[in-house]
């Protein structure tokens, strides 16, 4: 089975480098144009995130199509850090100490990188099991989303490696049990 795990476009909150997981921003209007253009792989299956800057980047990457909403692909809920920046941030030790975990502890409030990829891999394998072999599948997420993915199903087991920009990510080839990258996307 072929998986494309496709970022979604930008939002202002991207723009002003803001954590941005569960609050429901649209795309802003550069994102929307960053996409207008862009050519994605086909796909008999198109599968989102909840949230609507995900559902609108499915419209212009895949106009007229049926998507289908996966509930537990949506992005890490980072809590009281939610719609703050790092300059925000920056002198509260509570933020300092989370960084410095690595997003192995949740921000107060919020949930860890462990609780985001557990919900999230269940989600995948509920996915991947109701799919044919042949079958080409597009998920329409958020970067933490993919980052998760690739972390817990990819060979090299690293988080960081798989930043996605905003309208990119990446063509993997699913084996039943792994994930392999062939590209990008």
């Amino acid at each position: 089975m072929t998986v494309y795990l496709i970022r979604h476009g930008k939002t202002q909150g991207n723009v002003e480098r803001r954590y941005i997981g569960s609050t429901d921003q649209p795309l802003c209007p550069q994102g929307r144009q960053e996409l207008q253009n862009k050519t994605v792989p086909a796909a008999e299956r198109i599968i989102v995130s909840p949230l609507l800057r995900c559902r609108e980047t499915a419209e212009i990457l895949y106009p007229g199509r049926n998507v289908e909403i996966a509930d537990d692909l949506r992005e890490t809920d980072f809590g009281e850090f939610e719609n703050h920046t790092y300059e925000e941030l920056k002198d509260d030790p509570r933020y300092r100490a989370w960084l410095d975990a690595a997003g192995a502890t949740a921000p107060p409030g919020g949930e860890s990188r462990a609780q985001q990829q557990e919900r999230t891999i269940r989600a995948f394998h509920g996915i991947v099991e109701t799919c044919r072999e042949d079958e080409r599948v597009a998920l329409v997420v958020h970067g933490g989303t993919i980052m998760c993915l690739l972390e817990a199903l990819e060979p090299s087991h690293r988080f960081y490696d798989w930043q996605a920009p905003n309208g990119g990510g990446y063509a993997c080839a699913w084996d039943g049990a792994r994930l392999t990258v062939a590209g990008t996307v």
